[in-house]
């Protein structure tokens, strides 16, 4: 699987809520970093990151992707549920992939453009 079908895959799976699929596409020692917070490092570790904010539904809804080499840009929408809770945020993604597996994870926010939706 090549750079940019590994992304489309890790989108969809989180589209699904696949947790065992989405941490599958995820490298061993991947790093991620939720900008402007601190980076994580190894799966186990992003996983109980992730674990830490748990969403009921998600939607990442895709504007736009380019690829150069293992790198794949992503401008996506992201949209949450947690709880009453229905959150959306603009997002640029930055995605280095290795052998079908995503070795860092950069998605690059505005704190200030996160924004409840109404219920």
């Amino acid at each position: 699987m090549g750079a940019e079908e590994t992304v489309l895959a890790f989108v969809a799976a989180w589209n699904a809520l696949d947790w065992t699929r989405i941490h599958a596409l995820m490298a061993d020692d991947i790093v991620y970093h939720n900008m402007p917070l601190k980076p994580v490092q190894g799966r186990e570790t992003v996983r109980a990151h992730l674990d830490a904010w748990p969403v009921d539904a998600c939607e990442w809804r895709l504007l736009n992707i380019a690829t150069n080499g293992n790198v794949v840009l992503t401008e996506r929408v992201d949209r949450f549920v947690r709880g009453e809770d229905r959150i959306t945020v603009p997002v640029m993604g930055a995605f280095d992939v290795a052998g079908g597996r995503i070795t860092g994870w950069r998605d690059y926010f505005d704190m200030g453009a996160t924004r409840p939706e109404p219920r």
